[in-house]
């Protein structure tokens, strides 16, 4: 069994130094001086019937990280996932997991990780219990320590009280809960998570949250893909954005929403409203001509129409704003409302992916499963 112990692959951190180097210990640490839960190089994975569903995808996680992969429904999220998981094999590339060869040691890796797919995969006529004893099980974690960390793991996901009931009367957050659950019993330091609260109403999405913080909290490596950008928001160290397959931007939240060039002022304007000019143009575009033609802002603002009115995203939203609002109504325009606010994650994707579009990658998801398992079968991937 070959560990990895060097980082030849190294990265760039934003300040220019390399990212990856070894410590006094022989173990390859990251861009914090910590040791990689995950390193690739160059991954790519084409399917056999042309589709390239992973391009060139390069990263570095260190142990203890909240990292996320963010994207829309195509971007590749799940493929990826699987690649790192070993339940797809990469076409082209290298990918190291917890230090095993994902070449030459997927079954060290599997054994390394919890892996929690989109779809649930508990057993719906076996109660809470049962399940985690399965899993134990297939885990192989000692039958000596099975009694106790099952109490644990229901104590940890707000179980222990139905842990006698069969799943199937569970709602789908508690559904969600157990399936999570299994995914920990063997302690893995590394636990992969597929869009873990797709379809969960707020309430349940939000305690989901609370055990995924704590387990990374005692020191558990979390590697998450989501659609949801609060969700990357709210729980993730560093993102990685992706698009059809292939990474366009890495770093915390508040390094990404750098990227969008200042404060965004949201201006609503009255709709019907008539300009001086009685051109018949429709407010929004009337409004936005005139913040165009005001120089008020520098040549790099965005300005944008939206339902309400107007989105002015500039270094000089706040100090400018007021003299744009002069001249809407200058212009005879109604102004209804304004606010200036600080970028989002979701200001940070639209200004990303606007104008990368390509032809949709066939990733993976649950309304394709069957696709993607036939795939898996021509293309030489392994599957659970």
């Amino acid at each position: 069994m070959s560990r990895r112990t060097n980082g030849h692959h190294p990265e760039e951190s934003p300040d220019g130094e390399e990212a990856n180097a070894v410590d006094g210990a022989g173990g390859t640490t990251g861009n914090r001086g910590k040791a990689l839960s995950i390193e690739t190089d160059g991954l790519q994975l084409i399917y056999s019937d042309g589709t390239e569903a992973v391009r060139d995808v390069s990263l570095s996680v260190p142990e203890g990280e909240f990292f996320g992969f963010l994207g829309a429904n195509g971007a590749g999220k799940t493929t990826a996932i699987k690649v790192l998981a070993t339940l797809l094999k990469p076409t082209n590339g290298e990918a190291f997991i917890n230090g095993f060869d994902a070449e030459s040691e997927p079954r060290e890796i599997r054994e390394s990780i919890g892996y929690m797919a989109q779809e649930i995969g508990i057993d719906e006529e076996l109660t809470a219990r049962e399940n985690l004893q399965f899993a134990c099980a297939a885990y192989g974690v000692p039958r000596g320590e099975r009694s106790e960390r099952i109490e644990e793991l229901l104590a940890l996901v707000d179980l222990a009280e139905v842990a006698d009931q069969r799943s199937e009367s569970f709602s789908g957050g508690m559904q969600k809960r157990l399936d999570a659950a299994t995914a920990l019993v063997h302690r893995p330091p590394l636990v992969f998570l597929d869009e873990p609260t797709t379809g969960l109403d707020p309430k349940a999405r939000n305690r989901l949250w609370e055990y995924f913080r704590e387990i990374n909290e005692e020191g558990t490596t979390i590697f998450l893909t989501t659609q949801y950008l609060e969700e990357a928001d709210q729980l993730c160290e560093r993102i990685s954005v992706l698009l059809d397959g292939e990474i366009v931007a890495t770093g915390s939240p508040t390094e990404l929403k750098r990227r969008v060039g200042g404060e965004i002022l949201d201006i609503d304007i009255e709709a019907g409203a008539e300009t001086e000019e009685g051109d018949g143009k429709d407010p929004r575009e009337r409004a936005a001509a005139v913040a165009s033609d005001s120089e008020l802002f520098e040549s790099e603002a965005m300005i944008e129409t939206t339902e309400e009115g107007i989105s002015v995203t500039s270094q000089r939203a706040r100090s400018r704003g007021t003299d744009l609002l002069v001249a809407l109504r200058d212009a005879g325009l109604t102004v209804t409302g304004f606010n200036v606010r600080a970028p989002t994650l979701d200001d940070v994707f639209l200004a990303i992916t606007d104008g990368e579009e390509r032809e949709p990658n066939k990733e993976s998801d649950p309304d394709e499963e069957e696709a993607d398992e036939a795939r898996v079968a021509t293309d030489g991937g392994e599957s659970r």
